[in-house]
């Protein structure tokens, strides 16, 4: 049975989605400048990043920054996008190297032109990356993502481009920032809280949820290798009962 839940874990986990919370916290603790927990945050971004890779996950999605976020002081908001542009800069390569395609999410309009710039840039480069799939959620809500899905459905139906009666699940999902990407399989949020902060809400429907007390700049692979353990042992039914999915699960195993 072990091994099978092993083999079950590499085949289902294809997309792992981490709300990476606590960077604050973690420099308040010690303290030192907010700016400083946001710097180790980048650090546990890189380390699982090589972990996933090496688990063979195959997308990873990151609340790096939401669209409350730019409440935050005009300080701590530049502070954050001069990270980001280190780190497109300090990874670029490596991402070629180990063909890691990186996408964005997100209203990217209200980000500054060098950093929209800079994304443009890294997301053409590495399109051709079929190892791994970073996505980046910037300046990112669940609700406004829906609502802009919602308004490009309004100006195909008025444009005479879609038939609003075949409108379903599958064809709206199709107008949301992660269109051509899986949902995710299991979602993480890191520093005790409990809830999803507005993070791939239509995405996230049937994602298994792994909340853990580490801060993320503390975040490693042995962490992660907690998370993944437990999410190996869920039963996943999307709404069917054991005695449907357990035929799959014996097929699969078969």
């Amino acid at each position: 049975m072990s091994t099978f839940v092993q083999s079950a874990e590499k085949r289902h986990l294809e997309h792992l989605a981490i709300i990476m919370d606590g960077n604050g916290r973690w420099a308040k603790q010690r303290g030192l400048p907010r700016v400083a927990g946001h710097q180790q945050g980048v650090e546990a971004v890189t380390r699982i990043v090589d972990e996933c890779v090496r688990h063979g996950i195959r997308y990873l999605s990151l609340f790096a920054f939401s669209s409350e976020n730019w409440g935050r002081p005009r300080q701590e908001i530049d502070a954050l996008m001069g990270l980001l542009l280190q780190y497109l800069s300090s990874q670029r390569q490596k991402m070629l190297t180990e063909r890691i395609r990186l996408r964005v999410i997100g209203d990217l309009s209200r980000l500054s032109e060098p950093v929209q710039s800079a994304l443009v840039d890294v997301v053409r480069e590495t399109s051709q990356g079929q190892t791994f799939t970073l996505i980046l959620a910037l300046s990112y809500g669940g609700r406004d993502e829906i609502m802009r899905a919602a308004k490009q459905v309004a100006r195909h139906a008025l444009d005479g481009h879609l038939d609003i009666d075949q409108l379903d699940n599958k064809s709206f999902s199709a107008f949301l920032d992660t269109g051509d990407l899986p949902e995710p399989d299991l979602l993480i949020r890191t520093s005790g809280e409990v809830r999803i902060s507005n993070f791939l809400l239509w995405q996230a429907a049937y994602a298994e949820f792994y909340f853990t007390d580490v801060l993320w700049p503390d975040f490693d692979a042995v962490e992660l290798q907690k998370a993944l353990a437990e999410y190996s042992q869920r039963k996943r039914r999307f709404g069917l009962t054991d005695d449907q999915t357990e035929p799959q699960i014996k097929e699969s195993n078969d």
